[in-house]
């Protein structure tokens, strides 16, 4: 009797510790078998870019002061728009006007003055609304570093032994006519652009000039020594700066605003992808990007 006591307790006690293990023991969870998409890092959405333009070639115009800015522009242009040829024509902003009006092919024209612009708006060259007021300017007196001129700028010109100064028909020449207007060397009889080289040798005192079709012909012709001064923009000067001082900047209240307005040009040869093409470079020298390479070549930001 005793035995089959003993044993059912046994069984009790065995049963009950049991039943203790079996609510002591931690539930199991799951865990799922990483996957190889699991343990990637979630891949960052790129940017949206511009579909690339269909093969196309744009005519650009520009102002010689322009052209080491384009240098950059362009090629920066190309990494989103690899179909598109951007061709451009660096000179005077004369010269420039006249191959239009004489029937160059033009798609974009970018000027260094905005008269050439209201000219080819006049004469139904520019498509209407498209001109923006991009950038602006200064003009410098700039010569050689270690030339011992005795000029220290625009109101002692006539000191210089040579000077090399664009003719009238270029921005930067028009505007120093009209800085000798302001100054009162010149007589103010007639409108800047049509005074001549001799006339402004003459009011100097006669004075030495190379006359230049272009700035860039100006800064060039200081920097070589072949001539002790010149007026170029700023941002030629600075472009130049390891060779030339700048011996005064000039004010704008003695050369009026020095406006730099890109518009766009009819141009009847220009196929459908040439016009598009053309339509989205003009609004790319608009970006933030492209206003960045402007003022580091030190144009100024005016929309």
């Amino acid at each position: 009797m005793k035995k089959w006591i003993a044993l059912t307790l046994a069984v009790v006690m065995m049963a009950m510790l049991g039943a203790c293990a079996a609510t002591a023991a931690p539930a199991v969870t799951e865990v799922p078998v990483a996957t190889e998409a699991a343990t990637e890092a979630p891949v960052a959405t790129p940017e949206p870019v511009a579909a690339p333009l269909e093969a196309a070639e744009v005519q650009l115009f520009i102002a010689a002061s322009l052209e080491g800015a384009f240098k950059e522009i362009i090629p920066l242009y190309n990494q989103s728009q690899p179909n598109v040829t951007i061709t451009y024509n660096a000179d005077s902003s004369g010269t420039l006007l006249t191959q239009v009006q004489e029937g160059f092919a033009c798609d974009i024209f970018f000027s260094a003055a905005t008269s050439q612009v209201k000219t080819l708006e006049d004469e139904g060259f520019m498509i209407a609304g498209s001109r923006v007021d991009l950038l602006a300017n200064k003009l410098a007196l700039i010569t050689l570093k270690g030339s011992g001129t005795t000029v220290t700028g625009f109101a002692d010109l006539a000191k210089a032994k040579s000077i090399a100064l664009a003719d009238g028909s270029v921005p930067a020449g028009k505007y120093t006519r009209q800085l000798l207007i302001k100054l009162g060397v010149l007589d103010g009889t007639k409108e800047a652009k049509d005074y001549t080289t001799a006339d402004v040798s003459a009011a100097l005192g006669g004075v030495e000039i190379n006359e230049c079709s272009n700035v860039s012909k100006v800064k060039e012709a200081v920097k070589e020594g072949s001539n002790e001064v010149g007026t170029v923009y700023y941002s030629d000067a600075y472009s130049v700066k390891d060779d030339v001082d700048i011996l005064e900047v000039a004010d704008t209240a003695l050369t009026g605003d020095i406006l730099y307005p890109v518009c766009r040009v009819n141009n009847a040869e220009a196929t459908a992808a040439e016009t598009a093409a053309a339509d989205d470079f003009i609004a790319f020298l608009q970006t933030d990007a492209v206003k960045a390479i402007f003022e580091k070549f030190m144009f100024i930001i005016n929309k």
